[in-house]
């Protein structure tokens, strides 16, 4: 079965998975945003499958606009649960690769902490939820 995604898609997919990593680092920074970042960025690029291929390619398509982590938020929590809905319709397994792919990024973005903030544990809850209202 050979699924094709349109350019549109592949592009809701990339904001969605790198938007959601950034949007965590912007909520949880405190000082350190940018750890944040490179670990959740290096999860999502060892994402497999068709989720995989997407993330892997030119990612200049995705565009945050926004200067708060409000504005960012209205970006990014909509096209993670788009992002899912379509992997759903197009390829089922996939959309369960896609959220596990995006758990895996925000577990790894924490990792260089010995524990979360509230606001990233805040955070991550609002990104799962998006996840799941698909």
């Amino acid at each position: 079965m050979t699924i094709t995604l349109t350019t549109q898609d592949k592009a809701t997919i990339r904001t969605a998975a790198y938007g959601a990593v950034s949007l965590l680092a912007a909520a949880g920074g405190a000082g350190k945003p940018h750890k944040i970042a490179t670990h959740g960025s290096i999860a999502l690029s060892s994402a497999t499958g068709l989720v995989g291929h997407v993330l892997s390619e030119k990612s200049g398509a995705i565009k945050l606009t926004g200067k708060t982590v409000a504005e960012m938020a209205d970006q990014v929590l909509p096209a993670l649960t788009e992002a899912v809905g379509l992997l759903e319709k197009e390829a089922p397994t996939e959309a369960e690769n896609f959220r596990s792919t995006v758990r895996l990024a925000l577990e790894a973005a924490q990792t260089h902490q010995s524990s979360p903030s509230p606001t990233m544990t805040e955070m991550t809850r609002k990104i799962t939820e998006a996840l799941d209202a698909a």
